[in-house]
């Protein structure tokens, strides 16, 4: 939950490490990170391991904390399913005393969606808006977006550079939260924004907490500046083959 603030564990710093190595090769434009310790280590983890980005700068964000458990944070599992169970209700969908609903999180990650849509226009616009300074969809090469988990998922992701059909992106932005709030986002995605899935993905995954450091990855496509209507693709979700 958010009212715990504790710092990873060893298990936690090497799974990082781990994540920070995967994504070694791709170049982010951005980072976000919930401004929970855990988070906060995690996001400084992964850029500490990657060839580009080791001084980009991190930006907190309480939006994407984890969801609220009110009574139940700092308690084990089990008690917050029993609370769920004396109440009548099963989780996730339980909402101790004090904590968030589900509907609450969701409304937190749609306005933290809709915000970096908005921040992806404004980039792409301040590209184009350049004089004599080519928009990075005109065919710059996209090199620095290096996705490490080709091999592992849908075939939607931008091809490499150089093939001639390759989707350069205007911004390539990670994200580092946590997994029940995740969870909620991607639903969100799913059922409000109607993303596509990988052809290979169950009910069970989908509706999954990530792993810790599970890497799940996004294409979004806002036509013609379009943020009413964007276009969702679904790489790879908790993807984990690092761990």
């Amino acid at each position: 939950g958010q009212g715990v603030d504790e710092p990873l564990s060893a298990t936690g710093f090497r799974q990082a490490d781990a994540a920070g190595l995967f994504l070694s090769n791709v170049k982010f434009t951005h980072v976000f990170s919930s401004d929970l310790l855990r988070a906060k280590q995690t996001a400084a983890a992964i850029l500490g391991k990657n060839r580009f980005c080791k001084d980009l700068e991190i930006k907190y964000d309480a939006r994407l904390r984890e969801r609220k458990y009110g009574v139940a944070e700092g308690r084990p599992l089990a008690d917050l399913k029993a609370m769920a169970k004396d109440a009548g209700e099963q989780c996730p969908s339980f909402t101790p005393s004090g904590g968030e609903t589900l509907d609450e999180v969701r409304e937190r990650a749609r306005d933290f969606f809709e915000f970096l849509c908005q921040l992806a226009v404004e980039l792409e616009q301040k590209e184009h808006g350049k004089p004599g300074v080519p928009g990075r969809s005109s065919g710059t090469s996209g090199e620095q977006f290096v996705f490490p988990w080709t091999n592992h998922c849908s075939e939607a992701e931008p091809s490499s550079a150089g093939s001639g059909s390759s989707t350069v992106l205007d911004a390539n932005i990670l994200v580092v939260s946590h997994g029940a709030y995740m969870r909620n986002w991607i639903g969100y995605m799913v059922s409000d924004l109607n993303c596509a899935l990988p052809a290979n993905l169950t009910k069970s995954q989908l509706s999954s907490v990530s792993p810790n450091t599970g890497v799940s990855n996004f294409i979004i496509k806002l036509e013609n500046g379009n943020l009413l209507k964007p276009n969702i693709t679904c790489v790879c979700l908790n993807q984990d083959s690092h761990l």
